[in-house]
């Protein structure tokens, strides 16, 4: 195997630090020509489907069925979000921001060079890409943020999976460290109360709020997957912050694939059921989101909006993601910043003590 060499290593040279933020892509275009080969990179990661024992009969369901079908009708699904945040496709544009806002965070209080850059698991800019420029750029430490608050296989694992894909095809690897999660960081919990109190100041107190998070198989969950665990902790420390009660609050699952249980309440069936039970008023928001998405704008905003009213619902609210927020890009500094310590990168006292208060918080998140 030939193994890839910036250039000739230089014991003199200066140390530089990468930082890279990556999320879960996006096609290129809203498309049925550009949807095939991202849902097919996609569908064929092996954290997102596990396949059977048989891995042959997946492939042949993949190629000879999912993807003649679905591309098409991906397509007009994300031709209804296209643009919504500038031009191009939301999760892209909000999340280039979210690296810039970070960036601007972060570099004041550091005496090393330190670089940037934004990945996509699926679809451009890759992962490789990322990681290719950072060493482009000399960067001899990489520090990994998935955009994901809550660990899960199909997600985080998955990004770590692209990275040492990447890796394992250079001569030099740098030190690499890695952030699994951050579900209980307390200015990313202090960022979701804020933005359903702000909401709420405009638009009035609900019947019940809704936290909506993307779902996982059943089976997942009952091979050790953590991550259903985690959401509903998220969502218990922004009741907390609320002051809500547990009937003032419901946790779902949503954007569920295939036929096999996923992890329950699933969120379309609750938007169904919710009217019946005298519940009219709802608002709804995906703490596990770190940005909006064709899973957040359309199937929340817009399908299931119509599954609650036409189950005779009246009034539903949607809350934005957190987005380029700046409690929440702030946050997401603060992350990073504690996670760069002992590389000797904080010049700030104060910023240091802020950063280990902030670790302390997270209590058994870091044990």
């Amino acid at each position: 195997m030939h193994y890839q060499s910036y250039t000739q290593y230089q014991h003199g040279d200066a140390s530089v630090i990468g930082v890279l933020i990556t999320n879960l892509g996006t096609p290129d275009a809203p498309t049925k020509q550009a949807l095939k080969p991202y849902l097919k990179e996609f569908l064929s990661d092996p954290r997102v489907v596990e396949p059977p024992p048989a891995r042959w009969l997946w492939r042949l369901i993949l190629n000879g069925i999912i993807l003649n079908t679905r591309p098409a009708k991906s397509a007009e699904a994300y031709k209804t979000v296209w643009d919504s945040e500038g031009p191009g496709a939301p999760l892209l544009n909000i999340s280039q921001r979210q690296v810039d806002a970070i960036a601007d965070n972060v570099k004041p209080h550091l005496k090393t060079r330190v670089e940037f850059e934004l990945g996509m698991r699926y679809g451009n800019p890759s992962i490789a890409s990322a990681l290719q420029k950072l060493q482009a750029k000399g960067c001899q430490k990489i520090l990994v943020l998935p955009l994901y608050p809550q660990y899960a296989g199909a997600t985080t694992a998955s990004t770590f999976d692209a990275v040492n894909a990447e890796l394992m095809k250079w001569r030099w690897v740098p030190e690499m460290r890695t952030i699994n999660q951050y579900y209980r960081h307390p200015g990313y919990i202090d960022a979701l109360a804020n933005s359903i109190t702000e909401y709420q100041a405009e638009h009035g107190k609900p019947d019940l709020l809704v936290m909506s998070y993307h779902g996982i198989p059943q089976r997942y969950w009952d091979n050790g997957d953590s991550y259903p665990c985690n959401c509903h902790l998220t969502s218990r420390l922004v009741a907390e912050k609320l002051g809500l009660s547990k009937d003032e609050y419901k946790v779902t699952f949503q954007s569920r694939f295939g036929k096999e249980p996923w992890v329950q309440p699933y969120t379309d069936e609750t938007m169904m059921s919710l009217p019946k039970q005298g519940i009219k008023n709802i608002q709804v928001i995906c703490p596990g989101f770190s940005a909006d998405c064709l899973e957040t704008i359309e199937e929340i905003g817009e399908e299931n909006y119509e599954y609650f009213e036409e189950a005779g619902g009246e009034k539903f609210g949607y809350i934005k993601c957190l987005n380029d927020r700046a409690d929440h890009t702030s946050a997401l500094a603060d992350l990073v910043l504690q996670h760069l310590q002992g590389w000797d990168v904080i010049v700030d006292d104060e910023d240091l003590a802020k950063v280990k208060v902030n670790a302390k918080a997270l209590g058994a998140e870091n044990a």
